[in-house]
């Protein structure tokens, strides 16, 4: 059912006791009532119990979603309009976390990129295979 449906169902149901105060609103309770700008943090750990999930802030979403954004391939620049942050650094600093492959793979980039003098192996430079003995 559309929320604007549900609305008019609830509307129906409650006859006098709706508070047409806000109608047109989205975000109204079942009496019409607006809901509080709290209500989604406040309700979130409830729903997290309830599923049976780890408890973490509602607004650690918005940082997951951007790391997960990230990870798969969408520009930088791409997150920070939809994040609406007036600032690319913001976007870049704060929300897109990397994740453990993207680490690996940003490192295995750098190795690839330079050129590393062959190692020779772990041995001690001082070791008696290297000193020539005479």
């Amino acid at each position: 059912m559309l929320v604007k449906e549900a609305q008019e169902l609830n509307k129906k149901v409650c006859g006098d006791c709706y508070n047409y105060e806000y109608d047109g609103y989205v975000f109204v309770d079942e009496l019409g009532e607006r809901l509080k700008a709290n209500y989604l943090s406040c309700r979130f750990p409830e729903l997290l119990e309830r599923k049976g999930l780890r408890r973490m802030r509602f607004h650690d979403l918005r940082h997951s979603c951007a790391s997960l954004l990230l990870a798969n391939s969408v520009p930088l620049k791409h997150i920070q309009e939809w994040f609406g942050h007036s600032d690319f650094s913001t976007t870049a600093n704060i929300y897109a976390h990397l994740d453990y492959s993207a680490k690996i793979s940003s490192a295995q980039a750098m190795e690839s990129g330079l050129s590393l003098p062959a190692s020779g192996g772990f041995e001690s430079r001082w070791s008696s295979n290297n000193l020539g003995e005479n």
